[in-house]
């Protein structure tokens, strides 16, 4: 892990397309901006790891297969 020290409006650029700005510090509490592409997803560790649970237990569902194979569309052989 990489650990850096930065003050108030201040920021980190992690290769060329997210920027994490220090927007303000109040007691223990620090308020941190996230620039990033719009594809790119940006979470809470916490609200990361529910979405990932809530997909492991949706694809082990009975009806995941079926879903799944619907969003799919058709397969097709190979001869």
């Amino acid at each position: 892990m990489l650990v850096l020290a930065r003050k108030l409006d201040e920021s980190i650029t992690i290769g060329s397309a997210i920027t994490i700005t220090i927007l303000g510090i109040r007691g223990s509490q620090v308020r941190v901006g996230v620039e990033a592409p719009e594809d790119t997803s940006v979470h809470r560790t916490e609200v990361y790891r529910s979405i990932m649970e809530e997909n492991i237990k949706a694809a082990k569902s009975p009806d995941a297969l079926v879903r799944i194979h619907s969003a799919c569309g058709p397969v097709r052989r190979r001869d």
